[in-house]
């Protein structure tokens, strides 16, 4: 047959080409069952001479088990599993039941499985073959998806196959190999070939046209016809779609078979491994002898593996079996293994063969539920803990399985079944506590699914239930729901931030002494019920506490982002530094990086405002490789970097995309964050109408509560003040002063002087201004500082004191030109020649010639992290680190690590 697939069998070839010359691919076969995806696989494997092959495929019976296709391709590799660095070394163990502890985390699973198939690829180059991915497991398909994206020069090939992708499955990102039917005239040739006589030309074109040109459809579906249908005319219903159309051949063949074979077929379409002992062990228990095997016609091979002669056979056998029959062999498989080398699988087996609840068969369910998410299998987590509630007989014990299963599938990301089963928990009889607990989970599903106005009332609810239950738990659920209702900003509707602080003031006190986030959570309340100024000393209480070396790892991870988001709220940009470094590490040291996106964008705002923009744009790249691996965040680092740098263009796409995206989840933070960079961006270019408008409107009423809180009123001061509305300026000094003053640090108190002298005249503005540029000159704010310049020297000349004004103007041109801010830059230029010096422009020398990817390379060799730490950030291998220094060195003609640090 692949005599008529030259194309896709030269793609392959060229693939291991590449391979052999040091390169890595990776590859996607797509196409229908039987159009003859694993033929082209098994040609690649014949094909790959002096390359090392490993090869794995999805059973459809075991996409519920954490890790097992993956466990199935790296366990021959794990030899070299000692030369990874230990976070990867130690994820892999825990993956794969070698040791305890910590469940490792999705992404760093899948840079252990990345940095493995480097080093086996050291010896020689390494082709990965992976049949029916639609069928992997989700983890597996998570980490293989995860390595293959980011291959670079490591020698690796990797090829999946798989169905064509249905609904709104996300594409993979890998190149892809679409396979079809066959031509017509190659169609013919192979129906003829296995047509028993001459068949009448119309019959044999329906055939062709109605298979598509399939392969195996063309192969299977005359098998079992006799003469005078073909004779008659071979008509298959058009309705009917073509995998089934195959099974439904399938069904013929195994019709007339002895009952002892057809018992045989069940058994090893039960069995995933395809292990012949298990399945000979199995069959022996239900009376079935070796020589069934042999009455199969070919349908089974049992040798060193068991193997059937095409995947969809398992289907079809599973829709052939009657449910005593899938029982019983299910029941003769859990039967025959060993519950103390492999007690998960037995569990599973015994599940399916129950008939009815069966208490111990659910406690069984439940022991390997544990065991799951020890490894990090939440998927199969959920899945154990999901079919032990319905097997549970007792009502009260059904439920509370129910509930732990709806919380596990919520954290394995399947919010639609988590809800189906929160209805069976709610079914149950529950006590008051799981009740409550009901009640959260869904609305921490509703925060999860969309962070609009759904999920701040639903957390309240759940915060009040809980308070004569579990106070300490209430407390934190009433901080969660001042958080959602944070995000939901203007979006909130009648549960905002204000009326979701009235509930919290009057929560229950919290543990002596009090925690963390239980001084974050009185801070909060009492801001946003009594004021800024009220809630001020509360916060930085709150801020100690969460800076204190006391604080745990879980609190860390868990109250960190809010903790840092009150820092800049308070103006403490010291505090708001250290807290973001801390995030950063601990989200690193943990391998969390499902908060790493986060944790890099608060580090991008930092470098920002301190005007290290060329830091902040590499590390946007890195924010931009993880979201491709975690999921999607609104890219406000990125935003609020291209503001400040003054791209017009560039800032404009992101708005408008930012909007969209968050009206259409109910992320309302996002609204007030994208005005603001749009007026900052505004004021920069001198639109200082357009400026004022657009800050009027992120303002709003109360913006405190918003995402860009009081940075808006700042640009809305500047843009009125320029633009000649002084009454908007006044109004919004108005509004700023009481938070600057509350706050009192140098940031604060730098930039209401800014503000302060916007609005006033003669010695007043320039005594402010002085204020301005001294108090900002004492803190790690460096754009706002040569603002604070630039805007002296605009009033200096404007007091026609020309040669104080170049002073300010030109101090503000050279920190802006060396920051990167070229709109601001630009200003200054434009103010300089009004004031009448020629500006001498700076050759500014740049690493244009290297990539992006280089760039970063070279940024972090600087900071001193080694190959493997640098694989490790940028989700790359470190032979890919190898490549890229070896083309730096080479651009830049150095010969060393020590040269570039230079």
């Amino acid at each position: 047959m692949l005599r008529d697939r030259r194309s896709e069998c030269d793609e392959l070839d060229r693939l291991l080409e590449a391979v052999r010359s040091g390169e890595s691919r990776a590859l996607l076969v797509r196409g229908e069952p039987g159009v003859g995806k694993t033929a082209l696989l098994d040609y690649l494997v014949e094909r790959s001479s002096h390359c090392r092959v490993e090869r794995t495929a999805g059973v459809q019976s075991e996409m519920e088990l954490p890790f097992a296709g993956l466990h199935q391709l790296c366990f021959p590799m794990l030899d070299r599993r000692e030369k990874l660095p230990g976070p990867q070394r130690d994820a892999l163990a825990t993956t794969f039941g070698l040791s305890n502890g910590r469940p490792p985390e999705r992404l760093l699973v899948g840079l252990a499985v990345l940095g493995l198939l480097a080093e086996v690829a050291r010896e020689k180059p390494l082709v990965c073959v992976v049949d029916d991915v639609q069928w992997l497991d989700r983890a597996s398909a998570q980490a293989l998806m995860f390595a293959a994206r980011r291959l670079g020069a490591e020698s690796v090939a990797m090829v999946f196959a798989s169905r064509p992708q249905r609904g709104e499955q996300e594409s993979t990102g890998l190149h892809e190999l679409v396979v079809g039917g066959l031509p017509d005239q190659d169609a013919r040739a192979l129906l003829g070939s296995v047509l028993p006589g001459p068949v009448d030309e119309r019959v044999l074109a329906r055939i062709v046209g109605e298979t598509g040109g399939n392969p195996l459809a063309l192969l299977e579906l005359p098998r079992g016809l006799t003469p005078a249908e073909l004779t008659g005319g071979f008509g298959l219903p058009t309705t009917t779609a073509l995998p089934k159309r195959i099974e439904e051949s399938f069904h013929r063949q195994l019709a007339p078979l002895p009952a002892d074979t057809r018992r045989l077929l069940v058994i090893a379409a039960a069995e995933p491994l395809g292990d012949p002992v298990l399945v000979w062990r199995a069959a022996g228990r239900l009376g079935v002898g070796h020589e069934a095997n042999g009455a199969a016609g070919g349908l089974l091979s049992i040798g060193f593996q068991v193997r059937f002669r095409h995947p969809l056979l398992r289907s079809a056998i599973h829709r052939a079996a009657s449910v005593e029959e899938w029982q019983n062999a299910h029941r003769a498989l859990a039967e025959s293994i060993d519950p103390d080398v492999d007690p998960d699988r037995r569990a599973w087996h015994r599940a399916q063969a129950a008939a009815k609840p069966d208490e111990d068969v659910a406690a069984d369910l439940e022991r390997s539920a544990g065991r799951a998410q020890a490894r990090g299998g939440l998927a199969a987590a959920a899945a154990f803990l999901e079919r032990a509630a319905h097997l549970t007989p007792h009502p009260a014990r059904r439920a509370e399985r129910a509930l732990a299963a709806a919380q596990a599938k919520h954290q394995a990301g399947a919010p639609d079944t988590a809800l189906e089963l929160l209805a069976v928990a709610e079914a149950g009889p529950l006590d008051p506590l799981r009740r409550a607990r009901v009640d959260l989970l869904r609305a921490q599903i509703a925060f999860t699914v969309n962070r609009g106005r759904d999920a701040p009332p639903l957390l309240l609810r759940a915060a009040r239930e809980l308070e004569p239950l579990d106070v300490q738990l209430a407390r934190e659920t009433y901080l969660d729901a001042l958080n959602a209702a944070i995000f939901a900003g203007p979006l909130a509707g009648s549960c905002g931030v204000r009326e979701t602080a009235e509930a919290a003031r009057v929560a229950p006190a919290g543990m002596q002494p009090p925690r963390a986030p239980d001084l974050l959570l009185e801070g909060w309340a009492v801001r946003f019920t009594d004021g800024y100024a009220a809630g001020m000393p509360m916060m930085q209480r709150a801020l100690v506490a969460f800076r204190s070396p006391d604080l745990s790892e879980e609190e860390g991870l868990r109250w960190l982002w809010p903790s840092i988001r009150t820092a800049r709220d308070v103006w403490d940009d010291e505090t708001w530094e250290v807290l973001v470094i801390r995030f950063l590490r601990l989200v690193r040291e943990t391998g969390a990086l499902s908060a790493l996106s986060v944790a890099l964008t608060a580090r991008v705002a930092v470098h920002v405002v301190a005007g290290e923009l060329a830091t902040a744009a590499a590390l946007v790249e890195e924010v931009e490789t993880v979201i491709e691996a975690t999921g999607p965040l609104a890219p406000y680092g990125a935003l609020m970097l291209a503001a400040w740098r003054g791209r017009d263009a560039e800032v404009a796409e992101m708005v408008g995309s930012t909007l969209d995206d968050a009206r259409s989840r109910g992320e309302g933070v996002a609204l007030p964050i994208t005005w603001w960079a749009l007026a900052l961006l505004d004021n920069s270019l001198g639109r200082y109408k357009d400026a004022l408008t657009v800050a009027l409107r992120a303002a709003g009423d109360r913006p405190e509560e918003l995402g860009a809180p009081i940075w808006v009123l700042v640009e809305l001061i500047e843009a009125a003040a320029r633009g000649g509305t002084p009454d908007h300026a006044a109004d919004a000094l108005q509004r700023l002063t009481p938070t600057t003053r509350a706050a009192g640090t140098d940031w604060a108190m730098g930039i209401e002087a800014r503000c302060r002298a916007l609005v006033a005249e003669g010695p007043a503005a320039e005594s402010d201004y002085r204020e301005a540029i001294d108090r900002l000159g004492r803190t790690r704010i460096r754009g706002e500082l040569a603002r604070a310049h630039l805007l002296f020297g605009e009033w200096l000349r404007r007091e026609a004191r020309r040669l104080d004004a170049r002073e300010q103007l030109r101090t503000a041109y050279e920190m802006f030109t060396a920051m990167g801010m070229d709109a601001f830059a630009r200003r200054a230029e434009r103010e300089l020649s009004a004031a009448g010096e020629t500006v001498r422009k700076h050759t500014v020398e740049t690493g244009s010639q290297l990539t992006v990817q280089e760039a970063q390379v070279a940024r972090l060799v600087r900071e001193g992290l080694t190959n493997p730490e640098i694989a490790t950030r940028l989700f790359i291998s470190p032979r890919t680190v190898e490549y890229h220094l070896r083309k730096i060195f080479g651009k830049l003609n150095i010969t060393s690590r020590r040269q570039l640090r230079r």
